[in-house]
């Protein structure tokens, strides 16, 4: 997953004040740079926000952040006014800046809206809580500072540096939550650390359309191929082979709707079928759908409720 018209705003607030995001992002981070607040999710009790800490929501449910649970500030929408459908959906207008006075009592806050797409990233959201907190890194980070400086103006190539500071925040914050002690990583995340099977991902994701085998990818792993079964099973919960057929479907699935004029037989070439029935009859056992039909059924805009606007 990679950030591609990543969405921003940043805002400097002096008591009392509530945001109110209600964009609907599949996931939002935010991170206090100064200060602190409140996030208050719509299905989990409130958490306490200080400097340095961030927060990953997952959406589509809207949420606030506020200087004290209770406040008396009236909501700002944030992702109505302030935002332009772009890039695949709704985001915050890059150098969105809402000044306050910057003296004491104020906070500062930077959010990104995350623009999360397809089959492939659902393995991630599948993996994560509603709402995922982590600390500080132990004191300033001039990562930060560069961030509130990028988003408080729009200049050339910003977009590209936003895109690439989002995803450093959200890896560190992944990989912080993940490796917590006594934390549950999904296995496809620990598998990675492993020098054999992370390698052995690391080829089935770079080469899906291979003509993989459990003894091909054990000599490139160099171990044997009981030893890599066995491994592979044990961190990941299912054999090479039946994960790679599902990875196969995973990216299959997002080809079908992300590239509208790629025929099925292409596609079935790209992920490693040497015809469209063979790719087919394998698509409909795992997805229980042909590909056309998936395709078809993926790309249809759902009915507008009745009275709705066109």
């Amino acid at each position: 997953m990679r950030a591609q018209g990543s969405l921003f705003g940043s805002s400097t607030l002096t008591p009392p004040w509530s945001l109110h995001f209600v964009d609907g992002a599949p996931l939002t981070l935010c991170t206090v740079l100064s200060g602190g607040g409140w996030i208050v999710p719509e299905r989990r009790p409130p958490e306490r926000l200080g400097i340095g800490e961030t927060v990953i929501v997952r959406g589509p449910a809207p949420f606030l952040f506020v200087d004290e649970v209770g406040t008396r500030a009236e909501p700002v929408a944030c992702g109505a006014f302030c935002s332009t459908p772009e890039q695949g959906g709704t985001r915050y207008r890059l150098g969105w800046h809402e000044a306050g006075t910057g003296g004491e009592g104020t906070t500062t806050l930077v959010v990104g809206a995350y623009p999360v797409r397809g089959e492939i990233s659902r393995r991630l959201l599948d993996a994560l809580p509603d709402v995922l907190r982590v600390g500080p890194g132990g004191g300033p980070d001039p990562v930060w500072d560069h961030l509130a400086a990028e988003v408080a103006a729009d200049t050339p190539g910003q977009q590209v540096v936003l895109d690439r500071l989002l995803d450093w925040m959200l890896v560190c914050a992944l990989r912080e939550y993940f490796d917590r002690p006594g934390g549950t990583p999904p296995g496809w995340y620990s598998a990675g650390r492993d020098p054999v099977v992370g390698g052995a991902l690391r080829l089935l994701h770079g080469e899906p359309a291979a003509p993989w085998t459990v003894a091909s990818l054990a000599d490139r792993t160099g171990v044997s191929r009981s030893t890599l079964a066995k491994r592979f099973t044990d961190l990941v919960g299912e054999p090479p082979m039946t994960y790679l057929t599902h990875w196969r479907m995973t990216l299959a699935a997002d080809l079908l709707t992300e590239r509208e004029t790629v025929t099925v037989a292409e596609i079935a070439r790209t992920v490693g079928y040497s015809d469209a029935f063979a790719f087919s009859v394998a698509f409909k056992r795992a997805r229980g759908i042909s590909p056309s039909a998936y395709r078809r059924t993926a790309t249809t805009p759902p009915p507008q409720p009745a009275g709705a606007p066109p």
